[in-house]
């Protein structure tokens, strides 16, 4: 799904009311969803946090997410959106759980199962299927925002189905790209439009078919964004992660500061299963955490190496909680996520990206991989 996506728009918003409380108190406590339909944005959820954004602020910070991604139209601009502001002060049977105080070490904020992991298919240690779907869109993108296609609209979305042959990715057999464009383009120019990007992000060779080769396979893509289907945060799980390569907890990232471990614990599992990849102690990797809400410790933690692992499972879970303290409070301190770094999330998956000076991405890095090669031998 691209930025201009009505579900990826939502996410989009969610996530800058959470740098924004972030940013204004590094500890602040952030559940934000939004709903985004013609011309109307609706938030809701549950914040605490000093020198909170105003309600004027807040609108501000919509509109200014929206001019980003691009919505210039008439059923959908920036300017012209209504915004309906349901935020309040979060729940006091809530924030009790999750507070430290006294001996008690701050909680999870949820209660749940997270999954990370990683594989050998990409250089970025993500299945190739969602990663190059996501580049493909991430290229278009760039090409619109730059004024290169400016035929193009901000929603797309795309599917990209690899051939397998001994467990590796050989080529595509079908790609499908859905764009919106202005009037003045037609399927076939559209078609042409898409098709070097498409052609540049795959690997030489990798290209299907042109019978399986998919542009607005309806036809006409005009009426986009959330003019044409209403958006909601944390609608699209699993084109966030790994494409359905991996198994899902359930819960969305976009929107919750990183005490809500829905968040922080499958960043952590994703950092951990590709630390396990990269220090070849495997390859393929998924790890399983879980948590309750209020409790700090993790009531599980289970990995999988999919028969490709050099030692046993067990001796890598035991390593796990040598090399990082997976508490949610260890967890954050680790991968430093009390930061504004979360709008940036919000499109072309959470996992995959580079590692930035800011911190953004921490979850990426690879640093554990001779800790983790030395806790095991």
């Amino acid at each position: 799904m691209s930025e201009g996506h009505p579900d990826k728009l939502c996410d989009r918003i969610s996530d800058a009311m959470v740098d924004a409380y972030l940013a204004a108190d590094p500890y602040a406590r952030v559940a934000v969803e939004t709903m985004a339909t013609t011309n109307r944005v609706f938030l809701a959820g549950e914040v605490r946090g000093k020198k909170a954004p105003t309600k004027e602020q807040r609108a501000a910070i919509v509109r200014a997410a929206i001019r980003d991604i691009g919505y210039e139209q008439k059923g959908f601009h920036w300017e012209n959106v209504k915004i309906a502001d349901y935020i309040h002060g979060q729940s006091a049977d809530i924030a009790v759980g999750v507070d430290a105080a006294g001996n008690k070490d701050e909680g999870a904020g949820d209660q749940g199962i997270m999954f990370g992991f990683a594989c050998r298919e990409t250089d970025v240690l993500m299945p190739a299927p969602i990663y190059y779907a996501h580049e493909i869109l991430r290229a278009l993108a760039a090409a619109r925002h730059s004024g290169k296609e400016k035929d193009l609209l901000p929603d797309a979305k795309s599917q990209v189905t690899l051939l397998y042959q001994k467990g590796k990715p050989v080529r595509a057999t079908s790609v499908v790209v859905s764009t919106q464009h202005t009037k003045k383009v037609d399927q076939d120019d559209v078609r042409a439009i898409v098709r070097p990007y498409v052609e540049k992000v795959l690997p030489k060779g990798w290209m299907c078919d042109d019978e399986d080769f998919y542009v607005n396979p309806t036809g006409q893509f005009i009426i986009g964004g959330p003019d044409g289907d209403t958006g909601l945060t944390g609608r699209k799980i699993i084109v966030d992660t790994y494409g359905g390569a991996a198994p899902h907890g359930g819960g969305a990232f976009s929107g919750k500061d990183p005490t809500k471990v829905d968040r922080s614990a499958a960043y952590a599992a994703r950092y951990l299963a590709k630390n396990v990849v990269a220090s070849e102690l495997a390859e393929r990797c998924t790890i399983q955490l879980s948590y309750a809400i209020g409790v700090s410790k993790p009531l599980s933690v289970y990995v999988d190496l999919h028969g490709t692992g050099e030692v046993a499972e067990a001796k890598i879970e035991k390593a796990l909680s040598e090399v990082m303290d997976l508490s949610p409070r260890g967890i954050r301190e680790h991968l430093n996520l009390n930061r504004p770094i979360y709008a940036r999330t919000s499109a072309y998956g959470h996992f995959g990206r580079k590692p930035e000076k800011d911190g953004g991405f921490s979850w990426e890095r690879t640093d554990l991989a001779a800790k983790l090669k030395s806790a095991v031998r």
